[in-house]
């Protein structure tokens, strides 16, 4: 006679999650494979990463760091807000009596050539000098006293000065009679051994740089294929529109001028500086004035205009104010404007703006300021700038109606936050050991942990390959510790 099997174990089926998620299901399977996927991406990838920057950088990011409400910045960083806005320059550092220029000099050139730091030219407010004022540069923003350099052929104020090619060019000025100039002198240095050499005139150099007509007060731009001298104003004093290049040629020589793109508005003592493939043009004097335009060049890029300034037009907003003879540079693609007049007034605001991709190319979005960041109260103008390393320094110019000899430094690099703290991530201090030996650390740290994670995953991996075994010494090792 059959007999009925008693009732066996009935095995409940986990349905975690509405069903999505049951234990042998392929949702479960698939969530599981994406947390290893992960762990594995973060200890074989994110974490030796980390290793090597922990090493060479002076601060790292732990997780993604998109806003932070609690920030520390170095001391270095003075009165500036932390974390620093981009693009913002510390507090100006006056340099010390001894390293005043031999005698007060305004609308001169500075710049930098090789290790040493040339003061070309100025007026010492009434009259045009040939002076050549030269400063070696023994640390990173800093130099030496200034000794007598090689004088130009003659005096010459407000000209237009660049380094192109290894040569330094003066084109135009205002001569010791007070007349624009139309000579371009040129200087050759010996990068190598620090002779300066004396300065020729074009004529003596075999190039035809002498400009067309006499111009004061213009700009020199050095581009990628020569050089580019904006505005100026004429033998009669009015402000021009006319830009002019010289190409180089094979030989590396300077071609005659061609005339390129008018500006939009006449200037002369503008800020003129080129940043990526545009040149911008703000501030100066105008027919009205001091004003606070702001003109974009465009260069071609490519076809046969090609290296041609093919069209100036407005490249955004103007400045907050109107600013004549101030001083101005560009680096890491920030335009930066300092001092100047508006016509009656010195001024020391410092003003700065980060062009960025518009419908017809760059446009500066806003011109940014700090009461940080200005010169002294008497404010500054005819200055002359020169980068060097991370630094700006601005030599000589006229503060109210007193010619200076003096020199100030800023730095264009404020440290980031050595500390952050946010929602999901924080940045904290690093080693920054410099050079090549931080870098071999730093790829030995890597490499490392690297090595260890992966170590790490092959020990996780047997443990799930052999759950009883991993069981069993679990086991052992709580009862080792309840003894």
């Amino acid at each position: 006679m059959a007999q009925a099997l008693n009732a066996g174990a009935t095995t409940r089926r986990r349905r975690a999650f509405f069903g999505l998620l049951d234990a042998d299901g392929w949702g479960w399977a698939s969530v599981k494979a994406f947390f290893w996927f992960i762990v594995i991406i973060f200890m074989l990838g994110y974490i030796p990463d980390r290793a090597y920057y922990f090493t060479v950088n002076r601060t790292i990011d732990l997780g993604i760091l998109a806003w932070s409400p609690v920030n520390l910045c170095p001391a270095t960083n003075v009165t500036l807000p932390c974390p620093a806005p981009a693009g913002s320059v510390l507090p100006w550092e006056e340099a010390p009596a001894v390293l005043a220029l031999p005698e007060p000099r305004t609308d001169g050139a500075l710049l930098q050539a090789g290790t040493k730091l040339l003061y070309i030219g100025g007026s010492d407010g009434s009259k045009a000098s040939n002076k050549v004022s030269v400063a070696e540069i023994v640390q990173v923003g800093n130099f030496d006293k200034w000794k007598d350099g090689p004088a130009l052929p003659a005096p010459r104020a407000d000209a237009a000065v660049a380094f192109l090619g290894g040569s330094i060019y003066v084109s135009g000025g205002t001569d010791e009679n007070g007349a624009p100039a139309k000579d371009t002198y040129i200087l050759t240095p010996n990068l190598q051994t620090g002779d300066l050499g004396e300065w020729k005139t074009a004529s003596d150099a075999e190039e035809k740089i002498d400009l067309p007509e006499a111009r004061t007060g213009a700009a020199l731009v050095p581009l990628a294929d020569g050089l580019l001298l904006v505005g100026g104003a004429d033998a009669q004093g009015a402000p021009t529109k006319t830009t002019w290049k010289s190409k180089l040629d094979s030989q590396g020589k300077l071609g005659e001028w061609t005339p390129q793109a008018p500006l939009v508005e006449p200037v002369t003592d503008a800020v003129s500086v080129l940043n990526g493939d545009f040149v911008w043009v703000y501030g100066g004097r105008s027919t009205n004035g001091a004003t606070a335009t702001v003109q974009r060049g465009s260069i071609a890029t490519s076809g046969e205009q090609l290296g041609q300034v093919t069209q100036f037009a407005a490249g955004g907003p103007s400045l907050p104010a109107p600013r004549a003879n101030a001083t101005g540079w560009a680096v890491n693609g920030a335009l930066y404007l300092v001092g100047g007049t508006d016509g009656s007034t010195t001024h020391g605001e410092l003003y700065w703006a980060i062009p960025a991709k518009g419908a017809s190319g760059d446009e500066i979005p806003e011109w940014k300021s700090l009461p940080q960041s200005n010169l002294p109260a008497a404010g500054l103008q005819g200055g002359a700038a020169a980068l060097v390393g991370p630094n700006v320094i601005i030599t000589g110019g006229k503060s109210g109606d007193a010619v200076q000899a003096t020199s100030a430094r800023a730095n264009l690099a404020p440290q980031e936050p050595f500390f952050q703290l946010g929602l999901v991530g924080a940045t904290v201090p690093a080693l920054k050991v410099e050079g090549e030996i931080g870098q071999q650390l730093g790829y030995l740290n890597a490499a490392g942990a690297g090595t260890v994670n992966f170590i790490v995953l092959l020990l996780i991996g047997w443990a799930f390959a052999h759950k009883e075994r991993t069981r069993e010494l679990f086991g052992r090792l709580r009862r080792r510790r309840g003894r």
